[in-house]
């Protein structure tokens, strides 16, 4: 038996919509970054060794009360590349009926912000979009808006500097009353003093830690990686070269996360290679080592 096509804006005569389809689209496209029009663009690279993580973030959007997830790790671990990780998934189908064509949006609050005098207008930008997906949450024909705020400490009230902060007051209304699905990312040592301290904000989140990859996690993930950045430097890349890169990147670069740091080593040591070389051939360790050395502040020889 064939199911009906549903068509947005059908059986809407008892509740008119506030913002129309149009209007709501124009403020996304002005305020946010469509991760699924940019998984389905091909825009993102593969998202590996994640699959427990996304699990989870699916696991929570498919419950009917707290269904907002806070991702929470050092930075250059991951966070939004899983939240890119779950745009693919969604364009690839694989997720629960929930979610099937689902929009995962990021909040670009910078663009929010920009321009305005005072809190109240950059409040005026943001309001139109919470209640424009929340007064479309409980008509089935629409697919659901997942909303994705970086840096979620920010938009909270004591964390004085942000030019965000106290829009948690305003987001709040409408995770209380469940029209609203969000996936925050920040530290866990950001979420504990900004975010925890609100007992109302903390309670509508569930904490989704990401550990940091191993050298040989960090490895599986680089390899799934390298394909994209030979294409982009047309040179080859060699496993002993990616092993080597981990290694390096672990002991001279303590302060900073895989895989993140390793990738960042990668992608420059095989520019300097294209540099000095041109394109063509393989990438080769003096390269390698001299990114280190720059990133880590050590002498290239030290090495």
């Amino acid at each position: 038996m064939t199911a009906e096509k549903k068509t947005p804006g059908k059986n809407r005569v008892d509740y008119p919509l506030v913002f129309s389809d149009d209007e709501l689209d124009a403020l996304i496209h002005r305020y946010c970054r469509d991760f699924t029009q940019l998984a389905r663009e091909g825009k993102f690279d593969p998202i590996t060794g994640r699959d427990d993580e996304i699990q989870q973030m699916v696991l929570i959007l498919l419950q009917k009360g707290r269904k907002n997830a806070a991702l929470q790790a050092p930075a250059g671990v991951g966070k939004t590349a899983l939240v890119a990780g779950l745009a693919q998934q969604i364009i690839a189908g694989t997720v629960p009926d929930y979610l099937k064509d689902a929009r995962v949006l990021e909040l670009d609050l910078a663009a929010m912000a920009a321009g305005t005098s005072g809190p109240a207008e950059f409040q005026g930008r943001f309001i139109p979009i919470c209640r424009g997906i929340a007064e479309r949450y409980r008509f089935e024909e629409y697919p659901k808006t997942i909303l994705f705020i970086d840096e979620m400490h920010t938009i909270m009230p004591t964390c004085d500097g942000s030019a965000y902060k106290g829009l948690s007051e305003v987001l709040k209304p409408y995770l209380t009353a469940g029209d609203l699905h969000v996936i925050g990312a920040t530290t866990l040592d950001e979420f504990r003093i900004f975010v925890a301290i609100d007992p109302a904000m903390d309670r509508r989140f569930q904490k989704i830690p990401l550990r940091i990859p191993n050298a040989e996690e960090t490895f599986n993930i680089l390899m799934n990686l390298k394909g994209g950045y030979e294409r982009h430097h047309h040179i080859t890349v060699e496993p002993e070269s990616l092993r080597r890169i981990i290694k390096l990147t672990d002991e001279h670069m303590r302060k900073r996360y895989q895989p993140d740091k390793s990738i960042i080593v990668m992608d420059a040591a095989m520019a300097l290679h294209v540099l000095h070389h041109g394109r063509g051939g393989v990438l080769d360790d003096k390269s390698i080592t001299y990114i280190v050395s720059k990133e880590s502040g050590l002498h290239a020889g030290a090495l």
